[in-house]
């Protein structure tokens, strides 16, 4: 896993705790379009692998 892949995880953790602690809508808004853009960035760094059938 790369430096990159390792960072952008654990920014997503610190996101998901901040967005469970607060009751702020803009703020969890603002989080939520972060949360999203790192999930984007994960996608293209580290494509889900198809399962064969």
């Amino acid at each position: 896993m790369t430096m990159v892949i390792k960072n952008l995880l654990a920014r997503k953790q610190k996101l998901i705790e901040q967005l469970d602690s607060t009751q702020d809508v803009r703020q969890r808004e603002k989080i939520e379009k972060q949360l999203e853009k790192i999930r984007t960035a994960l996608d293209f760094l580290d494509p889900p692998k198809k399962v064969s059938e």
